[in-house]
């Protein structure tokens, strides 16, 4: 710039795991959510994997995120389709950190309070501060997912699993699961589906460390923020560790939609059951737009004399050879 002014823009790396690159793939996706989401309350329904079998999910990763989510989501149609009558819609969302960034895997899922009759004809609303009863909904879950483990177990995805080198390895790791409590939990409703998915967008494009929780990064330790103000020091190798685990299997979907949320026609009768219209996908502006809504940058203009940017190459540390040795 005339002004002197430089600052270095990064090429966004558009991975889902970059703590830099979900801000705009967030704001996009809410908005198109919006054309999905049902205008009724909603639940946030969390189930958690026990202690006991994240050494298996840390060793067949797609295996057993793939289980998790399926079965989730069974458990949720299982309770409305039982209690309900009727076909709810949800929409699930891996994660595989606590707020230490270790291993633990859980799946977010925003539930609607009720579901679509069998045949259509009515909306089944549940409780407006109750949607299952979560103690019966984590003996299912607990149920569910332990014969999902075990029909897997049976084609052969884990034989290379070191526990399951021993003949009972899997009928013991399956007895003392069943003697734990699997954690189910359950929010109460959001009233509106404006709420919901604002709500939902901070889980669905989520990394495990955000830049925003770093608070000192040296050659010797990294602290980062945990819960509220407390904080935790590790030594970066350690943290590096610890983000790496959370990199996805390429290919794997960590948001998933069920029941109404999954089926369109479905979605449509239920609108015309409720007497709501049909939310239309606002104009999709372009990233620039975008991003000055979303942090008030205006990106093609210079932040001190106002003149538009020119973009510039970085240079690079160290130009490659000019003849090959």
């Amino acid at each position: 710039m005339a002004c002197g002014y430089e600052h270095p823009s990064y090429n966004s790396c558009r991975d889902r795991h970059c703590p830099k690159c979900q801000a705009l793939a967030q704001e996009t996706w809410i908005e198109a959510e919006r054309a999905r989401l049902l205008d009724v309350p909603h639940f946030h329904v969390v189930f958690t994997l026990p202690a006991e079998l994240r050494p298996l999910a840390a060793f067949a990763r797609r295996v057993v995120f793939n289980a998790l989510l399926r079965v989730a989501g069974r458990t949720l149609a299982a309770f409305a389709e039982r209690r309900l009558g009727a076909t709810l819609g949800a929409t699930l969302v891996l994660h595989t950190w606590n707020r230490k960034l270790e291993f633990h895997p859980h799946a977010h899922a925003i539930v609607t309070g009720g579901g679509l009759s069998k045949d259509g004809s009515r909306w089944c609303a549940a409780q407006r501060a109750f949607l299952f009863p979560v103690k019966a909904m984590s003996a299912v879950f607990r149920a569910k997912m332990l014969a999902a483990l075990r029909r897997e177990y049976r084609q052969g995805r884990f034989d290379r699993f070191r526990d399951f080198q021993d003949p009972e390895g899997f009928a013991r790791l399956a007895r003392s699961v069943m003697k734990v409590d699997w954690h189910v939990y359950a929010k109460p409703s959001f009233s509106r589906a404006d709420y919901v998915v604002e709500y939902l967008g901070r889980y669905t494009h989520r990394v495990g460390l955000a830049n925003s929780r770093l608070l000192d990064v040296t050659e010797r330790a990294v602290t980062f923020r945990t819960r509220g103000a407390a904080t935790t020091t590790v030594d970066p190798i350690t943290l590096l560790r610890r983000f790496v685990q959370h990199v996805l299997p390429i290919g794997l979907h960590k948001i998933r939609h069920l029941g109404l949320y999954a089926s369109r026609p479905k979605r449509d009768v239920a609108r015309h059951v409720l007497g709501s219209r049909p939310v239309r996908p606002r104009t999709t502006p372009s990233w620039r737009e975008r991003l000055r809504a979303l942090t008030g940058r205006d990106v093609s203009r210079c932040p001190v004399c106002h003149g538009p940017l020119q973009a510039r190459p970085l240079p690079v540390a160290r130009a490659p050879p000019a003849v090959a040795a």
